[in-house]
């Protein structure tokens, strides 16, 4: 599959949007993470801390492990937004991310449901501003983030 690059526009767009968003990553994470255990609630049944499995999703959104997972995927996030002029330089964390997350039980078709709560919980932050040009412009940049990490589920690519 044929990388598609972001227009200049498109870049601009995000780095305002996420200008907004990122005041506050872990409200926003949290967002996130709430939408995705309403949309595949199974999923909970992945991060367990210290031994322990959590049962319901706000122990688990409340969890400290939790919210350090939270603002490592926000800090992914802004890790890509500040390369939007140079993202393969991020293929490699990205792969090795995807290979975590492969060893960790993560189906690569969850990181659709995944895309799906971010786009929500950009829309609920930026309201107004979150529009249909600004999802085009996330979408494109999160596919190009998960085109990245898939290769952590492909042993032919190392």
């Amino acid at each position: 599959m044929e990388r598609e690059e972001l227009s200049v526009p498109q870049k601009e767009l995000i780095r305002e949007s996420w200008q907004t968003v990122s005041q506050d990553t872990l409200h926003h994470g949290t967002v996130l993470f709430t939408r995705l255990f309403e949309l595949q609630p199974e999923l909970i049944l992945l991060f367990h801390y210290n031994a322990s499995q959590f049962s319901e999703v706000q122990e688990c959104l409340s969890s400290e492990d939790f919210m350090e997972h939270i603002r490592n995927v926000m800090s992914v996030i802004d890790a890509a937004v500040s390369c939007l002029d140079c993202l393969p330089s991020l293929d490699e964390f990205l792969t090795g991310l995807g290979k975590k997350h492969c060893a960790g039980g993560v189906k690569l078709e969850s990181f659709n449901i995944v895309g799906v709560s971010l786009l929500f919980a950009l829309e609920r932050g930026l309201g107004a501003a979150f529009t249909p040009d600004t999802r085009e412009a996330w979408t494109r940049l999160y596919s190009a983030v998960v085109r990245a990490m898939s290769r952590g589920w492909d042993p032919q690519e190392e």
